[in-house]
């Protein structure tokens, strides 16, 4: 009897991309032991040695753009140039752990009563990543390349979505001299998975996922003491202050809620605006999400694809449909157009409060919450009254205020002042709350999973 498979499907066609069979259970525990083996020759290599591997990889991405780009679109429905875009970031987070990475590593001398004291920074074994659909290159390299430049070994369970770029990124992987099978992909069920976070030799575990899927992992790694890492789902909060530069501020905010066809963790999706600018602001933003072009997303002059899947457009809508019910009112978007491809329009919304998927939940997928507050205090508690914090976004002139504002009380891993951004190799990234604990990127992130060695040595 042949084993089940996993299909992928164009987002955009609605057609069969290809069928994977999945592992059975011994092949996926060779895997993990495949692994593990390369990771005992791997651990042994100097920081310098494991760099330069790093960095061959950045140039092996790019070498692959085209190619790695174009495999993403046809299995999620991103942006082409989203794509493009999404294998140079993580050429360059592979560039600054190459740079960085050997002298972050060092080991440090301290003093101590009975003589010298030393701390070194060592790897822990093979580290387990449970990874999304919606950066099939991105979500596996920012935890994958910082477990490898520390001399982990590392296992991915990618999202079936995209099952075909898990097993990309692992040839180039290796054609950039990456040992055979120091970096394992896992085409594997839920159940299956729940053995490999057991297995012996696994030592940590990495999720980005939502926050019930975080809970559900996070619990099975803890009754066998495993570390992780949880980057977890979020409704960021962008406000925007009574002295905010209005025009910027839709521009920016339009740009943070569709940017990868409104499908990432850090989206701007709460638009919180004072009185003074609400009325000004939600005319302007509804404006631009009804100028939006939905097309194929291999076209340049498309501003937004098709979401990965039918379920999660059907998902998107029933959230904008509750909301409605709840109170909210539509002023761009909120109708299924009649056309092929899995596509839900530019959708925002008002009247929104407590009590509705707009303002309780994420929306994964492009639909905007716009709230109205009566101050800037009062935007900052609407934008904490949530149970995430992962990112968010503060638009005022007064900059040095907004920091203290930012820092001071804005309860989030992350915040954007006058921007939007999702992610760079020197920055911290990560959140609280439900959205998750532990960082990726930066020293931070890259000593996450290491094992931090005191060695006392007497005089």
């Amino acid at each position: 009897m042949s084993n089940p498979s996993i299909q992928t499907t164009n987002p955009l066609t609605e057609q069969l991309l290809k069928s994977y069979p999945m592992m059975s259970d011994a092949e996926a525990m060779d895997v993990v032991e495949t692994s593990h083996a390369a990771f005992l020759e791997w651990r042994l290599k100097s920081p310098e040695e494991r760099a330069g591997v790093i960095a061959s990889i950045a140039k092996e991405l790019r070498n692959s753009k085209e190619e790695f780009a174009q495999l993403m679109t046809d299995e999620v429905g991103k942006l082409i140039s989203d794509s493009r875009a999404e294998i140079e970031l993580c050429a360059s987070i592979c560039d600054y752990t190459a740079k960085n990475g050997p002298e972050m590593l060092a080991d440090e001398q301290h003093d101590v009563p009975s003589g010298r004291g030393l701390v070194t920074y060592s790897p822990m074994g093979v580290i387990y990543g449970i990874q999304p659909w919606n950066f099939p290159c991105y979500q596996a390299v920012r935890y994958s390349i910082s477990s490898l430049m520390v001399g982990n070994g590392v296992l991915l369970k990618h999202s079936e979505n995209c099952t075909g770029s898990g097993l990309m990124l692992r040839d180039i992987y290796e054609r950039a001299g990456l040992p055979k099978g120091l970096f394992g992909v896992l085409l594997i069920s839920h159940d299956q998975s729940d053995a490999i976070i057991e297995h012996d030799l696994v030592r940590g575990v990495t999720l980005t996922g939502s926050d019930k899927a975080g809970r559900t992992v996070a619990q099975k790694a803890a009754a066998v003491a495993k570390k992780t890492v949880m980057e977890l789902g979020s409704n960021d909060a962008y406000m925007i202050f009574d002295d905010a530069d209005l025009d910027l501020a839709i521009k920016t905010c339009v740009q943070g809620r569709l940017f990868n066809n409104g499908q990432t963790c850090v989206n701007a999706k709460r638009f919180i605006v004072t009185e003074k600018n609400y009325d000004a602001f939600v005319k302007g933003y509804a404006d631009a999400f009804k100028a939006v072009t939905m097309g194929d997303p291999n076209k340049e002059e498309s501003g937004l694809g098709p979401l990965v899947s039918r379920s999660q457009r059907d998902q998107v809508h029933k959230q904008v449909e509750e909301s409605v019910a709840n109170g909210a009112k539509i002023v761009a978007g909120g109708e299924i157009p009649d056309q092929a491809g899995w596509f839900y329009p530019a959708t925002a919304l008002v009247d929104v409060a407590p009590g509705q998927p707009a303002y309780d939940d994420e929306i994964f997928g492009p639909v905007a919450s716009i709230i109205k507050a009566r101050d800037d205090e009062d935007a900052m508690r609407i934008a904490n009254d949530s149970r995430y914090g992962l990112g968010g976004g503060i638009f005022s002139k007064d900059v040095d205020r907004a920091v203290r504002m930012a820092s001071t009380h804005f309860d989030t891993g992350m915040v954007n002042i006058n921007t939007y951004s999702i992610a760079s190799p020197d920055m911290p990234f990560g959140g609280v709350k439900n959205s998750g604990y532990g960082r990726e990127h930066g020293e931070v992130g890259l000593k996450e999973f290491v094992n931090v060695k005191a060695i006392t040595i007497a005089d």
